[in-house]
């Protein structure tokens, strides 16, 4: 019989070589060669090396704590790449490490404020274990069930945050009583960005999948000749701040919120990612270091991550040229935000200089 101190010493053995060929194999695939990878070599790959993280998961913590979690990012991205087509005996491949909780941390807004830029800001870090897609349970799939919702969360080990972020939920009347039924105590993270800015962001991103939309002034106000800024349209409802947070405060209190300006994580990346990672109780990781301003884009990129041939940089869908704008219909709803976001400096305890 093997004993478990031989079984645990030859798991601990293999572990840097399974790391080696996992990052050789998808820095393979990132440069553009997956089609000619041997897809059989990489199934056994990430089967070894999930049932090697598991066993060793389960082994009494030690030194080795952090080459588990780096190999526990390095399987969840590798059957991320393969889109679950990868597969032994006709069964996708999966990880089995760890277990899947409900989110402690949600980012639940704003639309166009720059959430998914901080997602993969946080995805960073070796504590943070976040869905990539959004899963809009909370506002359109609730009857789906609670356990349907934790079945989509990537798997975690001890000490590790999970999370997932939904843009819709800040502006969504439902969804605070629906979270605060799951968890009361979900830290809860908003991106909030100037109204103005972030309207016509949102515009310019439903232009390019409507071409023949009405003009941004058509649709801000009710009638362009009495300048009645029109609050039912989405691009501007999104913007009333205050209004959104006071049904969150229904059910949540202030201490549960971080609210993160959406100007500054462009400008200084590294200081609000900080003020994140401080929120969610996590060490001080992402910073500096890991940024880089992409003049192209207008936005700060994460640099070449080690094992990975390019940086990480947002799609290409983000940074678009938005279309022009009179400055009259510009200065006409920065009237109409002013209260709002008065009104929204006083209730974060934050204010953020759109005025």
């Amino acid at each position: 019989h093997v004993t478990s101190a031989h079984f645990q010493a030859t798991f601990s053995n293999a572990l840097p070589v399974t790391m080696l060929f996992l990052f050789a194999y998808l820095s393979y695939c990132l440069t553009g060669w997956c089609e000619s990878a041997p897809r059989i070599t990489s199934q056994a790959a990430l089967l070894r090396g999930n049932v090697l993280l598991e066993v060793l998961s389960t082994q009494q913590q030690g030194p080795r704590n952090e080459s588990l979690r780096a190999l526990s990012q390095l399987l969840d991205f590798g059957n991320g790449v393969a889109h679950e087509a990868v597969s032994t005996n006709g069964m996708p491949v999966s990880n089995t490490y760890g277990s899947k909780k409900f989110p402690q941390a949600i980012i639940i807004g704003v639309k166009k404020g720059g959430t998914r830029a901080l997602l993969e800001f946080l995805r960073v870090h070796p504590d943070v274990r976040a869905l990539g897609a959004e899963p809009h349970f909370f506002d359109r799939f609730y009857e789906k069930g609670l356990e349907w919702y934790r079945n989509l969360m990537p798997r975690t080990l001890d000490g590790q945050i999970t999370m997932e972020k939904t843009p819709s939920y800040f502006v969504t009347k439902e969804t605070p009583s629906r979270l605060c039924a799951m968890n009361c105590s979900t830290k809860l993270i908003v991106v909030v960005r100037d109204p103005v800015t972030r309207a016509v962001s949102d515009y310019t991103q439903t232009l390019t999948k409507t071409p023949g939309l009405p003009s941004f002034q058509s649709l801000a106000f009710k009638n362009s000749s009495s300048g009645a800024v029109d609050a039912s349209w989405s691009a501007v409802r999104i913007g009333l701040y205050a209004q959104h947070l006071e049904n969150w405060l229904r059910h949540f209190p202030l201490s549960s919120f971080l609210f993160v300006s959406g100007e500054r994580l462009v400008s200084d990346p590294a200081g609000e990612v900080g003020r994140v990672q401080d929120f969610l109780g996590l060490k001080r990781i992402v910073g500096d270091k890991h940024f880089y301003f992409n003049r192209t884009k207008g936005f700060p990129c994460l640099k070449k991550p080690e094992g990975s041939s390019r940086p990480r940089c947002l799609g290409k869908s983000k940074g678009r040229t938005h279309p022009p704008i009179s400055s009259e219909v510009l200065h006409k709803l920065r009237d109409f935000y002013r209260p709002f976001n008065l009104r929204f400096y006083q209730m974060s305890g934050q204010d953020f200089g759109w005025d």
